[in-house]
């Protein structure tokens, strides 16, 4: 089967204009191993996006608008040429062409292998896999896909449109305890639970503990990588990235629109405000106000210390 990109394009509202010959693709793949059948992307500019783009053989390329007028397209040797589409956000653009191309099969259904509490409402069009476990008085909103092998232990609550891989915990005890005279650890109660909203990810492999007397919540269209683990207490806001191995410390409060590299750890009972960059590694021990960028242990403020482009390799966010 073949497409028309400027057709894909087109259908998701995403302005272009082009330079080369029109032609149609029949996959995609990395701007450095695609063939003249493919479609590509390269969000790079200047001497990077010029050298990735001109050694190509892709096909069709989307490119930074800025690229325009700067690169022209190849020719291959039937003497046609690379179609190049340039676009604000090719890699916006090319996430929107190929889930246009690659549409996954919807799931729906319950299998008999998961186990339900008689207490916990599935709402509509969900799916929910292969031995797991839906808890007490566990609520999954409508077009949720809860996969294989997770746990909703109790008192949980997922939005419309969540996705839960393999292998998450949601809903455990966290860990708390406090110690007698003795010397002994008595276990403090969890009695709250998880609140999840609309359109969020969990990835595969990571935990998020109940809530002690308040609910741990993550907000809508957040995001969190494999092996993340959000403690009691916790509030996510909203449209946050964890990336893997992320650990959140009880009681903690993220912002809006956070960004948390690879192994960084945020301790319990601080406030992280909103867009902020946590660099992978870092090792957070103090609040950070809206905005900042931290790395290091303990982390500090580079902020006024890195530039636009740093900040883009960091993020992984569009450049401004």
């Amino acid at each position: 089967m073949e497409w028309d990109i400027k057709s894909l394009l087109e259908s998701q509202d995403i302005s272009y204009t082009c330079a080369g010959t029109d032609r149609k693709v029949k996959g995609a793949a990395a701007i450095s191993v695609a063939k003249d059948t493919d479609l590509s992307f390269c969000y790079h500019v200047g001497e990077k996006g010029f050298s990735l783009i001109s050694q190509s053989n892709a096909g069709i390329i989307l490119c930074n608008s800025s690229m325009e007028g700067v690169i022209s397209p190849k020719v291959n040797s039937e003497g046609t040429k690379q179609l190049l589409v340039f676009t604000n956000n090719p890699r916006l653009a090319f996430v929107r062409a190929l889930n246009m191309i690659y549409k996954k099969k919807q799931l729906v259904g319950i299998s008999s292998r998961a186990s339900i509490s008689p207490t916990a409402k599935i709402g509509r069009n969900c799916y929910i896999g292969d031995f797991t476990v839906i808890g007490d008085n566990c609520e999954i909103g409508d077009d949720s896909i809860v996969y294989d092998r997770v746990s909703l232990v109790q008192n949980c609550t997922l939005g419309d449109a969540c996705v839960i891989q393999q292998g998450v915990t949601l809903g455990a005890d966290g860990f708390a305890f406090e110690r007698d005279t003795s010397g002994n650890l008595e276990r403090f109660p969890h009695i709250m639970g998880v609140k999840i909203g609309k359109n969020v990810e969990i990835s595969a492999n990571s935990s998020v503990a109940r809530g002690s007397l308040s609910d741990t919540v993550i907000g809508d269209g957040s995001k969190l990588d494999a092996l993340v683990h959000v403690a009691h207490n916790v509030k996510i806001g909203k449209y946050c990235e964890l990336t893997a191995g992320t650990i959140i410390g009880g009681s903690t409060t993220l912002g809006d629109m956070v960004w948390t590299g690879l192994n960084s750890m945020i301790k319990d009972n601080i406030k992280i405000g909103n867009n902020v960059i946590v660099a992978a590694s870092a090792g957070v021990i103090h609040d950070v106000v809206d905005g900042d960028i931290v790395a290091g242990v303990p982390a500090k403020s580079i902020r006024d210390k890195v530039t636009t482009n740093m900040r883009f390799l960091m993020a992984g966010q569009k450049q401004e």
